[in-house]
């Protein structure tokens, strides 16, 4: 474990929260700015509320980002094994994936303050991982 990122990414949680409130419709917003096909994707699997699925996502994408510095491998095994079935079940690019972890890291990394620049880098360093991850699918 790295406790100090973790208690980086704590902080930066408790930060958010204050600043933001829940972020859903942050991430979602410029997540759908990245790849507005998704959009359409949400309501064809789950047509009765897709707004919900939506925030699902989200807070799995929050859980990645939360969880990443203190238990890698179980969000390395959760990405390897979402990503794939839900490309080949669902035509879900393995692009969306990383676009949304992106999105997500990205919301709470603007909250950083411009001093905090271990911060910032771990910020940095989580984004590429994440995305990296997803995107490989």
């Amino acid at each position: 474990m790295d406790a100090v990122r973790l208690a980086l990414v704590e902080t930066a949680l408790d930060r958010a929260g204050a600043q933001l409130g829940d972020i859903t419709q942050l991430v979602m917003a410029r997540f759908l700015a990245r790849c507005p096909d998704a959009q359409a994707s949400f309501v064809h699997h789950w047509p009765h509320n897709p707004e919900r699925l939506a925030a699902e996502m989200v807070d799995n994408a929050l859980y990645c980002a939360m969880t990443w510095f203190e238990r890698k491998s179980e969000i390395e095994i959760l990405i390897q094994s979402s990503v794939p079935h839900h490309t080949d079940s669902l035509g879900i690019p393995a692009q969306w994936y990383a676009e949304l972890l992106g999105a997500t890291v990205d919301v709470l990394a603007e909250t950083c303050p411009a001093e905090a620049e271990e911060e910032a880098a771990m910020w940095v360093q989580l984004r590429a991982a994440l995305t990296g991850l997803a995107a490989a699918g």
